[in-house]
């Protein structure tokens, strides 16, 4: 999700709007208006993957979309237009909007200052990211529990990042 959402950076937002939508809402916090008067005319300086958080980066802000189990952060078209739960809309010449799209209703939209992102996220909940851990980090973090190993790879604060269609693939090719 991140590396499609990517072109974004350098583009300034217009607005942030919460659609209406007759399903479970998702958490959005704080309010959708909210989130707009204070990234309104900023500029998308980053974005980056926190485990499996997409995060946006609109200094000093720091945007954090929780897509879970079935949810979708996107450019351009969702998948229907029933389940769209954020949208935000830039300033480019082609009128870009991202939106997260969350059939189930499980995902979470949160606005942070950059500075809080270690101490409410990171700090005690995620281990090393799952594309940046070497093996021997790896080995012996799997070795310290008696858990089975699917339940291991989804625990966060173990190995960031990995969801259970990844873990499932993952036990798949190593037999």
């Amino acid at each position: 999700m991140c590396r499609g959402i990517r072109p974004l950076i350098g583009q300034r937002i217009l607005s942030v709007r919460r659609p209406v939508c007759r399903y479970r809402p998702i958490s959005i916090q704080p309010p959708a208006a909210t989130i707009h008067r204070k990234l309104k005319d900023k500029t998308v300086s980053a974005i980056d993957r926190l485990g499996k958080r997409v995060v946006i980066h609109v200094e000093p802000f720091a945007l954090i979309l929780q897509p879970k189990m079935s949810g979708l952060v996107t450019l351009g078209d969702a998948p229907d237009p029933d389940h769209v739960r954020l949208a935000i809309h830039f300033a480019d010449r082609a009128q870009t909007q991202l939106l997260f799209w969350d059939r189930r209703g499980l995902g979470t939209v949160e606005l942070l200052r950059s500075s809080q992102i270690q101490e409410r996220i990171v700090e005690g909940r995620l281990g090393p990211d799952a594309l940046q851990i070497c093996l021997d980090d790896f080995c012996q973090r799997l070795h310290r529990t008696a858990r089975p190993i699917k339940v291991a790879l989804l625990d966060q604060s173990l190995l960031a990042g990995v969801g259970n269609l990844y873990a499932s693939e993952i036990l798949h090719a190593a037999r």
